[in-house]
């Protein structure tokens, strides 16, 4: 088995369950060192991601807007969202080993083992979602996080925008959705979603790491300072710093974030 090929494959594959459990296989071959590696293959530059076979996709704007989580339907329609977020976090993992050659192999057990945690994710997701009658792809759902991995196809960038961005983005915003189902008191939904944010958080600060590592790595084989970071956010997402949203100092920080850097994001940032 080759590895940059069956990850093409598995890249292409739409439905749910055949992704996970192929990758889960592909994974443990991984693990006990049974791959092949052409560092000569050339990847693909995809036109449309796999999920695009099975859910309708709009605009952002369009999405479908969370509905009061106290309602059965608005905790479904939140579940739908995070749930795609993880779905196409695992598209994101997988493409980041496939698409950069010749890096060292912590690098691959980096970003498969993220992989990896991203299908647990969805799978716990999608759990709660067929629970509550549902399941993913009922609704409409944006391809943001699809568009911007085909944007950023240099290393630095693509650490940059991925992990240390988007990804980090979430560290802020997931306290502030566990702070407001924690005001639904003895609803048991709301407990479980709870429990899998909870969860998500702590795993996704450390997919946050693995991307500053590899930012820095990739950085230091171009000669280029760390503070680019701003340059290249800037390009894609004009004006995102500084804010006026809070940060979430702590997880920063532990992700790798300095706080030089925290200042600039946020002014009013107070850090060590």
């Amino acid at each position: 088995m080759e590895f940059f090929r069956t990850l093409e494959e598995i890249l292409t594959i739409a439905e749910p369950s055949d992704k996970c459990s192929r990758f889960k296989a592909f994974y443990q071959a991984y693990l006990a060192d049974e791959l092949s590696f052409e560092h000569t293959h050339e990847a693909l530059t995809f036109e449309q991601p796999s999920y695009a076979l099975f859910c309708q996709l709009v605009p952002p704007a369009v999405v479908l807007k969370r509905k009061k989580l106290s309602s059965d339907r608005g905790k479904a329609i939140f579940l739908h969202a995070i749930a795609h977020i993880e779905y196409s976090a695992i598209d994101l993992a997988l493409d980041t080993a496939y698409r950069f050659k010749n890096l060292p192999k912590a690098y691959y057990d980096d970003w498969l083992s993220v992989a990896n945690d991203e299908v647990r994710h969805f799978e716990m997701l999608e759990g709660l979602l067929v629970e509550m009658g549902s399941f993913y792809g009922e609704l409409s759902v944006h391809n943001a996080l699809f568009e911007a991995s085909m944007r950023t196809l240099e290393l630095h960038e693509r650490m940059a925008v991925v992990p240390r961005y988007l990804e980090a983005n979430g560290l802020d915003a997931t306290p502030l959705m566990i702070a407001k189902l924690r005001h639904l008191k003895g609803d048991e939904m709301a407990q479980k979603i709870i429990s899998a944010l909870e969860l998500i958080l702590e795993e996704e600060c450390d997919h946050v790491y693995k991307g500053d590592h590899w930012f820095k790595y990739a950085c230091d084989a171009r000669n280029m300072p760390y503070s680019v970071y701003f340059d290249i956010i800037e390009k894609y997402y004009p004006g995102s710093f500084p804010r006026k949203k809070d940060l979430n100092m702590e997880a920063r920080q532990k992700a790798g974030f300095s706080c030089n850097e925290l200042k600039r994001m946020n002014t009013q940032a107070e850090c060590n």
